[in-house]
């Protein structure tokens, strides 16, 4: 399965001093209280601001950040995976400061590529992916000529066998 998350820059719908609760939060990503505070724990993903009384609030760009990785755990790559797969792409591409919101993420089972400025690479190595399309579409060109010529061949042949044993439907 191949799962694309793309997620462009955009501006924030709600003023800055906008914040969601946990219990929004899991209503709109559509996850336990248990599961967000699992991720808040594990420093998967942090709510942005706190309240004086320490409870969590988060953002629209945390919110972006939680459908990704909802979306990711969906694809099967486990929570673990995501976590040293955010640590590596912070330094791998240290401008790069919430990977999950800034950057187009595919998970490939339980690997996931990083589409950024032109490349794609694995986002634990780092190491580069490159598909060349043209290389694919001249193999799909030699397959289907090679399947033409045994088609022609087959015909051929069968011609050949009726005319040798007179059984061309006369």
């Amino acid at each position: 399965m191949i799962l694309t998350i793309l997620v462009k820059k955009h501006k924030i719908p709600a003023p800055k001093d906008h914040f969601f609760t946990p219990g929004q939060i899991c209503n709109i990503v559509g996850v336990s209280r248990r599961q967000l505070q699992y991720w808040d724990m594990s420093g998967l993903i942090n709510p942005t601001n706190k309240t004086d009384g320490g409870h969590g609030r988060y953002t629209f760009q945390d919110l972006i950040a939680l459908k990704a990785v909802r979306k990711l755990i969906d694809a099967g790559v486990s929570v673990q995976r995501i976590r040293r797969n955010i640590g590596e792409l912070m330094k791998i591409l240290p401008r790069v400061k919430r990977p999950l919101e800034e950057l187009t993420l595919v998970a490939t089972g339980d690997v996931i590529l990083v589409f950024y400025e032109e490349t794609v690479f694995e986002a634990v190595s780092g190491q580069e992916w490159i598909l060349d399309i043209a290389d694919i579409y001249r193999d799909v060109e030699k397959w289907q000529k090679r399947r033409r010529a045994i088609k022609r061949y087959r015909r051929t042949k069968k011609v050949y066998l009726q005319q040798r044993s007179g059984g061309s439907g006369q």
